[in-house]
């Protein structure tokens, strides 16, 4: 599948030489531990809070495991605010070798800037984080700890709400209830059974699975995470659901009903499209 990139989009800002320079391809071996991709639309507000939550994290496990290499990658997903320039105070502040921009020339949606972080990353394991920092970051150790316990250390370890759904749904409204099980229905009887909450955006990939599935995905909006999931499930990819601490934060990007409706198009469109091989598994088989 043809992914189209400006030649900007391919650039970061390197803090050694104060140039901009090319971001690493697929192609190229792995050079730190942990990429950490954190799809932003503006998030001039709500970004701080989860880079300062994180990089601490990271910062500390870094201490206590002298070895241990990570970076941040931030992609500004056509943002009208200030992201990009909040974003820049932590690549100067960890340097570009920690923390890197990638500015988007448009809004690409949420799947389409997580899928351009991933093809520019050097890590060994990626891990998607939503900029909101709804999930506790630390659980990342979880994750890990399920991750490599899958075979050959290969796969997805996908953050978990469903272990908090009773309590959400206690204090959600019966309108947003009945759309969420409605959704949680089509994602289970047209695409992906072996997932329980495929929508928190907090997972962990092995670099050659992540590289795989983001390399053939078509869906670049909300849910993204359905196609990437069905795909997974095709291909048998290894994959194990962990629960995860989340607490809802306020500032979301999804329309109440209206984001719910594109979102069940969409699974619609997933599963009509590879049923009549619009859409094929063929490539990604290919990249396996």
């Amino acid at each position: 599948m043809m992914i189209r990139r400006s030649q900007a989009e391919c650039m970061f800002f390197n803090t050694h030489s104060e140039t901009n320079e090319r971001f690493p391809n697929t192609l190229d071996a792995p050079s730190v531990d942990l990429t950490v991709v954190v799809p932003s639309f503006n998030e001039e507000e709500r970004l701080p809070v989860m880079m300062d939550e994180t990089l601490a994290y990271l910062e500390e496990k870094r201490t206590q495991h002298p070895d241990f290499s990570y970076e941040v990658i931030v992609v500004d997903d056509g943002s009208r605010d200030q992201t990009s320039n909040v974003a820049l105070k932590y690549v100067k502040k960890f340097s570009s070798d920690r923390v890197r921009l990638l500015s988007l020339e448009t809004n690409r949606g949420k799947g389409g800037a997580v899928r351009m972080g991933v093809l520019s990353s050097r890590g060994r394991k990626i891990l998607m984080a939503d900029a909101d920092g709804a999930t506790k970051f630390s659980d990342l150790s979880r994750l890990e700890e399920k991750l490599k316990s899958l075979p050959e250390s290969r796969g997805i370890a996908i953050g978990s709400r469903a272990h908090l759904e009773k309590e959400a749904m206690a204090k959600r409204n019966l309108l947003r209830n009945f759309i969420s099980k409605v959704f949680q229905f089509l994602v289970w009887i047209l695409c992906v059974r072996t997932i329980r909450d495929t929508q928190c955006g907090f997972k962990l990939f092995s670099r050659q699975e992540a590289v795989e599935l983001f390399s053939v995905l078509h869906v670049e909006r909300w849910a993204f995470d359905v196609e990437l999931l069905y795909l997974a499930e095709q291909l048998k990819v290894p994959m194990i659901e962990v629960a995860v601490n989340w607490t809802e934060i306020e500032g979301s990007k999804l329309v109440p009903v209206l984001s719910w409706i594109q979102m069940g198009k969409d699974i619609l469109l997933v599963r009509l499209k590879y049923t009549l091989g619009i859409w094929t598994l063929a490539d990604a088989k290919k990249m396996q």
